[in-house]
């Protein structure tokens, strides 16, 4: 049994799948956060993964008695865990915008029918929500991009885009964790490292983590990556 709008579903030994919804929504997604925190909370032992409208969970079949007994576990903790108390992570991404480390910068701009740096100040001053990881370790899909900047995706997807680049696809923003192919259109870059495969908690970015943008310059760029010119 579970709350009432979720529907559970075996789909191995050892996982279960919440689904949540059937489209990817703020709100749906939200519910799906809330869900995994809950859950992170009251019952450690599981392994949560969100997505968009369904969240996964993972436990050693050994350790309970049954996928109903995990079901069981779900439902109370789901019920009885106060969402409230749990405050999502803030984050800020310095980003250098346009140029060289944002090509598609003047693009967007010119689809969304604003210059260049009203479509930087309608980017930072968004307020985004990781909704899931995905496409590569530590890609994070970001909700909450302003709609006069969704653009569909490039026709002509780069074989290399540069480790860092933020981002648009349709009406999400995200960061390339490393060079990677892909057809978002670029605005800028940041310096951060989302991904390092050899740190205890390997990815910048968890779903769930709330993201502001911060503007930065080309100097302040290579100065927080650590290779600023002699």
């Amino acid at each position: 049994m579970t709350p009432p709008g979720i529907r559970c579903e075996t789909i191995a030994e050892d996982a279960l799948l919440l689904r949540f919804g059937e489209r990817i929504d703020a709100a749906v997604s939200a519910k799906v956060l809330a869900a995994a925190a809950r859950l992170r909370q009251a019952l450690p032992q599981l392994e949560c993964v969100p997505a968009y409208a369904s969240l996964l969970l993972r436990f050693d079949p050994a350790a309970w008695h049954g996928h109903e007994q995990v079901q069981a576990a779900v439902h109370a903790a789901l019920e009885a865990t106060d969402a409230a108390d749990i405050a999502p992570r803030l984050v800020e991404i310095p980003v250098c915008y346009g140029g060289d480390f944002g090509p598609d910068l003047d693009a967007l701009a010119a689809h969304a029918g604003l210059d260049a740096a009203a479509t930087i100040a309608l980017h930072v001053t968004g307020d985004y929500r990781v909704a899931m990881l995905g496409f590569a370790p530590g890609f994070p899909y970001l909700l909450g991009l302003d709609e006069r900047l969704a653009m569909p995706r490039r026709a002509d997807p780069r074989q290399r885009v540069p480790t860092g680049s933020v981002a648009i696809g349709g009406n999400q923003t995200g960061i390339y964790p490393t060079e990677l192919p892909g057809g978002w259109h670029l605005m800028g870059r940041t310096p951060l490292r989302l991904f390092d495969a050899n740190a205890a908690s390997p990815a910048l970015l968890q779903a769930g983590d709330r993201v502001r943008f911060r503007a930065i310059d080309a100097d302040t760029f290579h100065r927080l990556a650590g290779n600023a010119p002699a």
